[in-house]
């Protein structure tokens, strides 16, 4: 024996279990060659297996691998792709979720109600685990932010009578969103629940005004109280579906060519009344998975907040400090209308919300926005008198978005509306000293309430006659079809 053989690697040894002494494979029927490729026993057999797995377009079927997972959907190629259709026994075609999907919102419901994060925050937990479609994540987020809208109406429904009870029943919600959708009413067990009353709820649900439109006691009490006569249609318009409104950003394009750019993408457009860079999204895309949208040439924002920025005045190379600046919407908005020109501070307190700005603000092209954190008050002082405009989008209520924030108007806010308006009565008198004499001032809210907005105005101007003055005021209510806003505009005068 050669001791002085070299020994074989570990590789070799792995390798040489699978043969046998006269150098075959153990699992083949013929001599193992790894330099020749597997033969096909039959090829006519082969044929028949492509013909199974592929259609005759040469596109690979995976319904077989959904069905192993639960995604037994089939989706319909109409001028709605978030809908998902069931084929029923009697040929006909019902809206429905897959079993997958009833697990996935079952889990996002239980975050909200159970472990009380926002509907925004489950929405970004879940979908970062589960990779899905575009069109199957867009038909979750729809259905689920439907149920939120109404979600008093489906409660009563439901037999629920206090918010705890949707921690406990959940399926329940559900049963009962489907059963009203007329969609395929999955197997879930609800405990306690008498599905032969359901009919008698929905018919009692559906004539009282506040549950079949969705409107919780508190907000009723305080916008009637403000509103008057107006809430009434206002009510009725926050209950409806919100459209989707992108901003053609003119550093880079025009609207023309935004529309022709995201058509080529399967994006279906039309273009906003009275506005010269708004596109209505009609079709149910995604957006942020557009190359328009990675190079920068649109940005996702209403078409009522499109308002804000030109009324400014805005022009190429003048100062502008953006105060309450957040995520930067419509800071680079200001910086298209300034065509680049000029400089904006964008100011916020959350350190988080600029840096998200920086990285919109490269996205768009847009160089002349300087970020500045809120850290103590003499960041304000500093630029006492420098600006030339000043935008104060001030926090608020929200009572104008509740269409886009569907969770946020079951939390009855009453009591925190008392603070909110201290805070924007301190912002507009610290943040209008930033305005030189001469300059423009805009402040700007998502409310519709007229205690944050015309009143909050009036006691300013009131309390400074002699160092500004009230240009013009605009409401845009949601009855317009945009979200609801209030912004006005002063002039510094000494």
């Amino acid at each position: 024996m050669n001791n002085n053989a070299p020994k074989p690697s570990f590789k070799k040894k792995i390798f040489n279990k699978f043969l046998k002494k006269d150098g075959s494979s153990k699992f083949a029927k013929e001599p193992f060659n790894h330099k020749s490729r597997p033969r096909r026993s039959d090829e006519g057999e082969f044929k028949e297996r492509r013909a199974q797995i592929f259609s005759k377009d040469g596109v690979r079927d995976f319904s077989a691998k959904n069905a192993r997972y639960g995604r037994d959907f089939k989706r319909h190629e109409g001028p709605d792709l978030n809908i998902d259709y069931l084929n029923l026994e009697d040929g006909q075609k019902r809206i429905g979720f897959s079993p997958f999907q009833i697990r996935l919102v079952q889990s996002i419901l239980n975050a909200v109600f159970v472990e009380g994060k926002t509907l925004d925050k489950a929405y970004s937990i879940f979908f970062a685990k589960v990779k899905l479609e575009s069109v199957e994540q867009g038909f979750i987020i729809k259905q689920i932010n439907a149920m939120f809208s109404h979600l008093s109406y489906y409660a009563y429904v439901a037999g629920l009578k206090r918010p705890s009870d949707f921690s406990r029943h959940v399926n329940r919600l559900i049963v009962v969103y489907c059963m009203v959708k007329k969609f395929s009413v999955p197997n879930l067990d609800c405990e306690g629940f008498d599905r032969s009353g359901v009919i008698k709820r929905i018919n009692e649900a559906n004539e009282d005004t506040l549950l079949s439109q969705g409107c919780p006691i508190w907000l009723e009490e305080l916008a009637s109280k403000e509103l008057k006569e107006l809430w009434a249609a206002e009510r009725a318009c926050l209950a409806l579906e919100p459209k989707r409104f992108i901003r053609a950003n003119t550093l880079k394009t025009t609207r023309e060519n935004l529309a022709k750019e995201l058509s080529l993408e399967g994006v279906v457009t039309r273009p906003v009344k009275d506005s010269p860079i708004a596109l209505e999204v009609t079709s149910n895309s995604a957006l942020f998975r557009t190359k328009s949208f990675k190079n920068g040439l649109f940005e996702q924002q209403d078409a009522g907040s499109q308002l804000i920025a030109p009324f400014l005045e805005l022009e190429p190379g003048l100062r502008v400090v953006d105060t309450c600046a957040g995520a930067g919407g419509k800071t680079l908005h200001i910086a298209a209308l300034m065509q680049g020109k000029g400089s904006i501070i964008a100011l916020d307190t959350q350190e988080w919300k600029l840096s998200e700005l920086k990285k919109r603000a490269r996205r768009a092209g847009a160089f002349n926005i300087e970020p500045r954190h809120i850290s103590s008050s003499k960041i304000i002082k500093r630029l006492y008198e420098h600006a030339d405009r000043v935008l104060i989008d001030a926090p608020c209520s929200g009572t104008g978005v509740l269409r886009r924030t569907v969770d946020s108007k079951w939390r009855d806010s009453r009591a925190s509306l008392i603070e909110l308006r201290q805070i924007q009565k301190d912002i507009l008198e610290r943040y209008s000293k930033i305005a030189k004499v001469g300059g423009i001032i805009v402040y700007a809210t998502c409310s519709i309430l007229p205690s944050e907005n015309q009143k909050q105005i009036e006691a300013f101007c009131n309390e400074h006659k002699d160092s500004f003055e009230f240009i013009e005021d605009k409401v845009v209510l949601p009855s317009s079809g945009f979200d609801g806003f209030y912004m006005a505009k002063l002039k510094r005068i000494a």
